[in-house]
């Protein structure tokens, strides 16, 4: 698997990239773009030994991303493989005559083969492990007198472990171990069950679940999607006790009633009976949950709402619930601390519940809970406090260690990125410094025309990573921590004028002929400034940004 990984993390050639064309080109927008740069590296175009050496070696790479993109159907398997697709074993039974549709139907099919063989070889581990604190003492009301020491008043009521195996068996076949052991003030319970689930189409599926723990029990569930917007969910159980056998039957309607939202509607016998509708609307913003359920034991109505904030990789969360057994308020947020864990926090203000702080940890698979139990009232101080204090220990937490980690982990995952395409990096730099002595004719042919109709001159191109200075003054140069992290393209940037007219698409300009990434892993971006009926521009892109100039609010004004 961790081969696998690092195939995955080698950084492909990208052929629309090389010939400036766009992911969606015409065939004929294709061959212009080569015959454009066969012109620049075509052998014969040059006398000089060395510079012919070098050009057999960008017509090698310019020969072999035409013979890709102009092929539909290698084209239908690079757009949805990459490179990597191209050499997938597998691919000798394609016959020629099959459409770009069928190519990736293919794949597919031999995709879903490996996929096979990686399941029966892979078990998923998931688990949960809670704490239960309680520490309402700290905040007693009734006992003035008492003064207990520093973190005296805490004590461990609980524990909660939970544990799943999920194995699947083939594409269809899974089967899931799964066992619960709960301790509460010295006494404890445990279940374990089993249960196998077969998907029978797209559409349904059955699962047998059989366990034990206070005595036998049995279930059987299904899911069947009833048209493309309707599903059913059922599952039929009967626990097992020394004085009873007790039937209970649960049934779900679901709907998808728009783009983003789904309505619930769920029917559960037995004991615990009752009738619930909930609709949850989520979007790329926002989660909102509305729930109304009419029970024997106990009658509610919720509303929870989760504010998404993908650019500081946060959500803040807020529920009210209101029922007969009593009601509470929560707020809280939730913080990715790196790429595969998550920190939450909420606190909990309610009736009969008191005030409540729950600390969530989930890092992969696992996730470790610790409710805290602070006040059995409604007090001003606990509320403070619960809300406070993960604040101020977050912040500390966040600077003195996470934040390092962090840090340690990018800088450690940006090595190794660097050392697995450290040979590309360096055969890439070669072949960028070849295509420039290779371009400078062209160069100097393209700038004179251009000079001399008063059309698009590049006088100055730099890319990389540098702070860009106050352009208000005109003499202070870029600011870069390393000459090293720039490079200077404004002959390849040149050759690339048609027309007058410069036009890049939405792809890393690394890839471009006579490019290198100068700083492998870093943010990178473009300075450029050009002349345009002999005025100055001046413009500044994003390294995936797609540029097209002339434009008029580049200009600079001079006066």
């Amino acid at each position: 698997m961790d081969d696998e990984s690092d195939q995955d993390s080698i950084i492909e050639e990208d052929y629309y990239a090389f010939l400036n064309v766009s992911r969606n080109a015409t065939p004929d927008e294709i061959h212009q773009a080569f015959r454009r740069q066969s012109r620049l590296y075509h052998p014969d175009k040059h006398i000089d030994p060395a510079l012919k050496k070098k050009a057999e070696v960008l017509f090698s790479r310019t020969n072999k991303a035409y013979e890709v993109l102009k092929d539909p159907h290698q084209r239908a398997i690079y757009d949805s493989l990459g490179v990597k697709g191209l050499e997938t074993k597998g691919w000798e039974i394609v016959q020629r005559t099959q459409t770009p549709q069928e190519i990736r139907e293919e794949y597919e099919r031999i995709a879903r083969e490996r996929e096979q063989k990686r399941l029966e070889q892979r078990t998923n581990l998931t688990g949960n492990i809670t704490v239960h604190v309680n520490a309402t003492d700290l905040f007693n009301k009734y006992d003035d007198d008492y003064q207990s020491p520093l973190f005296g008043g805490i004590e461990t009521t609980g524990m909660t472990f939970e544990q799943s195996i999920e194995a699947p068996l083939t594409l269809r076949d899974k089967l899931i171990l799964y066992g619960l052991l709960d301790i509460q003030n010295g006494v404890g319970v445990g279940t374990i069950n089993v249960a196998a689930r077969r998907a029978l189409s797209a559409k349904n599926y059955l699962e047998l679940d059989v366990g034990g723990g206070n005595g036998p029990n049995v279930a059987l569930k299904g899911y069947h999607a009833l048209t493309d917007r309707v599903f059913t969910t059922g599952a039929l159980s009967l626990q097992f006790s020394p004085e009873k056998a007790q039937l209970g039957m649960a049934s779900t309607l679901g709907m998808q009633l728009d783009k983003h939202t789904v309505g619930y509607l769920t029917h559960k016998t037995g004991f615990n009976g009752s009738m619930s509708m909930r609709v949850v609307t989520n979007s790329e913003r926002s989660f909102t949950s509305f729930s109304i359920q009419f029970g024997f034991i106990n009658s509610y109505a919720s509303l929870s709402y989760t504010y998404k904030m993908p650019e500081k990789k946060m959500k803040l969360r807020g529920a009210v619930r209101v029922g007969t057994s009593g009601y509470f308020v929560e707020y809280g947020a939730e913080k990715r601390v790196s790429k595969h864990s998550f920190l939450s926090a909420a606190v909990r203000v309610g009736v009969p519940s008191g005030v409540s702080l729950r600390l969530k940890l989930m890092r992969a698979s696992q996730t470790y809970l610790l409710p805290i139990s602070l006040c059995e009232d409604v007090l001003p101080a606990p509320v403070f406090y619960a809300t406070v204090a993960p604040l101020i220990t977050w912040t500390f937490v966040k600077k003195l260690i996470i934040d390092p980690v962090v840090k340690e982990q990018k800088e450690r995952e940006r090595e190794k990125q660097k050392e697995l395409n450290k040979a590309r990096m360096l055969e890439k730099q070669r072949e960028a410094r070849a295509a420039v002595d290779l371009m400078m004719a062209t160069f100097s042919r393209i700038r004179a025309e251009e000079e001399a109709k008063g059309g698009l001159v590049i006088t100055k191109a730099l890319y990389g990573r540098f702070v860009y200075p106050d352009r208000r003054n005109r003499d202070e140069e870029i600011d870069s921590e390393s000459k090293d992290d720039v490079i200077d393209v404004t002959v390849p940037l040149q050759c690339l004028v048609v027309n007058s007219r410069l036009v890049l698409h939405e792809a890393a300009k690394s890839e471009l002929p006579g490019f290198y990434d100068p700083c492998f892993g870093e943010d990178k971006q473009m300075l450029l400034q050009y002349l345009f009926h002999r005025q100055t521009h001046e413009c500044l892109v994003k390294d995936l940004e797609p540029l097209r100039i002339p434009v008029q609010s580049h200009r600079v004004n001079t006066t």
